[in-house]
């Protein structure tokens, strides 16, 4: 009944819809790079819930995790659930031309999951999927992961590695050669694990040490390659870390106080890698990523507190490192000095991550409000642009429109092919 229910809400908006099926690639979180970058052209500059919308598709459940796109469809993970009972946590795919629902999956019924209290800013599903070829990857924190095929058959399951999270699940998963590696960082239990991504079982854990009083953070791991060596970059409570994939050896470490509930992905260029280091204050570090042991001392390139963001990530476009703190204050540094550009005031409370595209730079704040900034030493606001509808969720991008998930819908939000939509 429920996915009758949804199949009867999908509303699409003009000839556009037909004529968008073929659908690029966006297969993690953040994108095909896993850091905010785009390279479509001709993305819109403005929208709102009538304007430049090619279709909105009811989502049902709560989740915030972010849309992904493989080969004309669109996947995202939701908990659906009376109020106060265990959720059915589920994998849903879209049409991406039309928005339709194509089908959808329980991976963890109500009797398999908790109702445990969440933050008002978190979900049931708050991971972003990851797809590779012919699979989907999906992740639900302490409940569990899931490989499923395009057709939504479930692979394998794995919901025995379980911890206690603190305010719920947020960190999504990447895939690196044949594992599916994530960070599960609680009250009980901080590590990064690597399952087989063929199987679901355990193919290597690394424990972080306690070097902050509060061990839960909820950051995703990005894989970088320095001198010809590649390291999986895992910031946690009180240190980021860079592991060895084949093993998950820790190669160097960056110490940085008692920061947890780290949330940012980290950026990596011009040798950089850029991290935020968590409540209670937030830092925004630049790390040299070249070392070996504990580089503490010897690898912290600069630093700031002022704009670091406690939530969204950072995003670097040439020179320039672009951020916008929780609060709405948006920075842009130089990168390889640290020297600020210009700070500006964007409005409302900020959660998802900024997007780059087009020599823009693309901003949703938590009430659905966009604002388009140019990728400019100096500040020049280009639009702002309301949907009316919560939003936690970090963009992804399909040709020439992008996605954007609020709390009760998805979007498709782009520029009609005849141009006259406007």
């Amino acid at each position: 009944m429920l996915w009758l229910a949804i199949l009867g809400a999908s509303c699409a908006f003009g000839a556009a819809a037909t004529e968008l099926g073929n659908v690029a690639e966006w297969p993690e979180f953040r994108g095909p790079t896993g850091q905010g970058h785009a390279t479509a052209t001709n993305l819109p500059l403005e929208w709102s819930p009538t304007k430049n919308v090619v279709w909105k598709q009811a989502v049902p459940g709560r989740g915030w995790s972010s849309p992904v796109v493989s080969r004309g469809r669109i996947f995202l993970t939701t908990g659906v659930a009376a109020d106060g009972a265990p959720p059915s946590l589920r994998v849903f795919a879209f049409d991406g031309a039309s928005g339709q629902p194509a089908w959808s999956t329980e991976v963890f019924a109500p009797g398999e999951t908790t109702a445990q209290p969440v933050h008002p800013k978190n979900s049931p599903a708050s991971p972003t999927p990851v797809i590779e070829g012919d699979r989907v990857y999906v992740h639900f924190g302490h409940h569990g992961s899931a490989c499923l095929d395009r057709e939504g058959k479930l692979i394998w399951r794995n919901n025995r590695l379980r911890y206690d999270p603190v305010h719920g699940t947020g960190g999504s998963p990447i895939i690196v050669d044949d594992l599916f590696v994530y960070d599960a960082d609680g009250a009980d239990v901080a590590c990064v694990y690597a399952l087989d991504k063929r199987t679901g079982e355990v193919v290597w854990k690394f424990p972080r040490a306690a070097l902050a009083r509060q061990t839960f953070s909820f950051c995703t791991p990005l894989l970088i390659e320095v001198n010809g060596q590649r390291q999986i970059i895992s910031p946690g409570s009180g240190a980021v870390s860079a592991l060895d994939p084949r093993d998950g050896r820790e190669r160097w470490r960056v110490r940085y106080g008692q920061g947890y509930s780290v949330v940012p992905r980290p950026v990596f260029g011009h040798g950089l890698l850029f991290i935020a280091t968590g409540f209670n204050r937030a830092d925004l570090l630049a790390l040299r990523a070249d070392g070996e042991g504990d580089v503490t001392d010897t690898h912290v390139a600069w630093r700031t507190t002022k704009g670091a963001p406690l939530t969204p990530s950072t995003v670097l476009v040439g020179d320039e490192l672009y951020a916008v703190n929780d609060a709405g204050l948006a920075s842009c540094f130089d990168a390889k000095t640290g020297a600020v550009h210009w700070q500006e005031r964007l409005e409302g409370n900020y959660s998802a991550s900024p997007l780059a595209a087009g020599g823009r730079i693309y901003f949703q704040n938590e009430t659905g409000t966009g604002t388009v900034v140019a990728a400019d030493k100096k500040f020049a606001k280009l639009a702002t642009n309301s949907l009316g509808e919560r939003s936690l969720a970090s963009y992804a991008v399909v040709d020439h429109s992008f996605l954007i998930r609020t709390e009760k819908h998805l979007y498709r939000i782009g520029i009609p092919t005849d141009a006259t939509g406007r």
